[in-house]
């Protein structure tokens, strides 16, 4: 029997491919001023940019695909979807409250701050200590996963304080945490669990 619905599959496969087919067609539309090694996706995002709508869009579907993946992925721990779907909640406010076009803003870096961390916590909020768990919500895999993406952010931050590259750190870690879903949902259509722990709603 299915840990999770299939289609669970395809909103957590279009999350990836959505962000950074966004930030590559939005970087693509602001042309050569756009340096993506050294600077920000919310670049892309900010007010005036030629590809704004592009990235903002992006940001918008990234964030329903997860709070879809949230509600299907039924195998997870609660905390894990709760916080998975934050996430998504985050990815949406993000698009509503973008950049700039110049300076900082208090209000949109907040935002992409709680998203960095709910996406980085959901991971290990979500395993299953319990021996029969599929891989990816196995406490082990959990962890890692939210490791690398702590590591990843604390990279970003440090790229971002020496003027380094913050677009490549940035697109590092959101790509993971975006592919992330997927990955967990693909051990969990892959692993079977004999009927008799099937939930009754699932019968």
């Amino acid at each position: 029997m299915l840990l999770v619905p299939r289609w669970v599959l395809f909103s957590s496969g279009c999350a990836p491919v959505l962000l950074i087919a966004g930030w590559m067609v939005a970087a693509s539309l602001e042309g050569p001023g756009y340096d993506p090694v050294t600077q920000t996706i919310s670049v892309l995002a900010a007010y005036g940019a030629s590809g704004s709508w592009v990235m903002n869009g992006a940001f918008l579907a990234l964030g329903v695909c997860h709070l879809l993946t949230a509600w299907g992925l039924r195998a997870a721990a609660a905390a894990g979807r709760v916080t998975l779907a934050g996430g998504g909640v985050a990815a949406v406010v993000v698009a509503l409250v973008p950049a700039p076009g110049s300076g900082g803003s208090l209000r949109h870096g907040s935002v992409a701050a709680v998203g960095f961390a709910l996406l980085a916590l959901w991971p290990l909020l979500a395993a299953d200590g319990g021996g029969g768990a599929p891989w990816a919500l196995r406490p082990a895999p959990a962890f890692a996963a939210t490791a690398v993406m702590v590591v990843g952010a604390a990279w970003f931050l440090l790229e971002m304080h020496r003027q380094g590259v913050a677009g490549v750190a940035e697109r590092v870690v959101t790509a993971f945490q975006s592919l992330w879903p997927f990955l967990v949902v693909t051990s969990c259509l892959r692993h079977r669990r004999s009927p008799h722990d099937a939930c009754p709603d699932e019968a």
